[in-house]
């Protein structure tokens, strides 16, 4: 299975956007998905996750700002980010699991660069 991203740009602080992650192939089977992102000079750190269940968790600086879904019909993930702050500007990149007994597979999408300016 093949991640792309999609949906990065440029935006003004207190702006909106909503990334996308297309995937080659069924999503239903992972266990969880997510989105990361990494700003320059630092090292890449989780934003969110959504589980098969639909049970999501956030990171405590998107909280109330960002929202996580899944459409497994259309085997893409989403993160619709609103109220964005410059602190949001980094590449984000989306990932997915899949386990099982004895196994863990991991992808990971090539990334989309948020830029947002003051």
């Amino acid at each position: 299975v093949q991640l792309q991203a999609s949906g990065g740009g440029l935006v003004q602080a207190g702006g909106s956007l909503r990334l996308s992650c297309a995937a080659s192939g069924s999503i239903s089977s992972f266990n969880v998905m997510g989105w990361y992102r990494q700003a320059p000079g630092t090292e890449r750190a989780l934003v969110a996750t959504i589980s098969a269940a639909r049970i999501k968790n956030y990171a405590n600086d998107v909280k109330g700002r960002f929202t996580i879904s899944r459409d497994n019909a259309r085997n893409t993930l989403y993160l619709q980010m609103n109220s964005l702050k410059p602190d949001d500007t980094a590449v984000y990149y989306c990932h997915a699991r899949r386990v099982a007994v004895g196994f863990r597979e991991d992808y990971w999408g090539q990334g989309t660069l948020v830029t947002v300016s003051s």
